[in-house]
């Protein structure tokens, strides 16, 4: 396939913007990201979490019978668009070195009502703070991609992006340069794992085995 016909049919990216602002420091990080994504003919889409009413998960086992949370809210709109997508970034405001829990109640309802396969998914997380903590919440939300078969992309540092006042963010030049470096990282590897998955398929796959630590 030559890189006409792969731009033909190219990949999708679901954004899910866990800040409450709307505008805000968080959503500078991922303008950065949905530009580099237009310039190289990926398609996007970017839902606003952040304000919205989201309960957690209450591991009540009701989507393995109705194949989706029993919630009817926005976790159950956003499911069929991450099953269509190649990629998923997430990213949120940094509160107590952790990330909007609003967000995390939606990924956790997200990825354990959802049953079809994530392997080989793309996943990006993207944080945002006044100073600290970027670390913690950036490892908090990898954690839903390795759970998941799920490549993680990195950049040339942490993606991380710094800011405190409203729009702040927009002076941290090597930030916002993370997060355009990220998102051509994410084109390049969604595009990759799709020639490989039509060269090779997926890998291998082994029924799960099930342990825990007092048997």
């Amino acid at each position: 396939m030559n890189k006409e016909e792969l731009n033909m049919s190219d990949c999708k990216v679901l954004i899910l913007n866990g800040s409450p602002r709307v505008g805000g420091n968080t959503s500078i990080a991922l303008r950065e990201m949905e530009g580099v994504f237009a310039e190289n003919g990926v398609e996007t889409e970017t839902i606003q979490l952040g304000a919205r009413s989201i309960r957690g998960c209450i591991s009540c086992g009701s989507c393995y019978e109705r194949g989706k949370c029993v919630f009817d809210d926005i976790v159950n709109e956003v499911a069929p668009k991450f099953e269509a997508a190649d990629g998923l970034v997430v990213a949120t405001p940094v509160y107590y070195a952790s990330a909007n829990a609003t967000l995390v109640a939606c990924l956790q309802r997200l990825f354990f009502s959802t049953h079809f396969d994530k392997t080989m998914k793309v996943g990006a997380s993207v944080v945002c703070c006044r100073r600290g903590g970027c670390s913690a919440a950036f490892d908090e939300l990898n954690k839903f991609f390795t759970i998941s078969g799920m490549p993680v992309v990195s950049s040339q540092y942490w993606n991380s992006i710094h800011g405190g006042a409203p729009g702040e963010a927009e002076q941290d030049d090597e930030g916002k340069q993370i997060m355009r470096v990220l998102a051509r990282n994410m084109t390049f590897l969604m595009r990759s794992i799709r020639l490989g998955k039509e060269t090779y398929g997926l890998p291998e796959t082994e029924e799960q085995v099930f342990t825990n630590f007092i048997r």
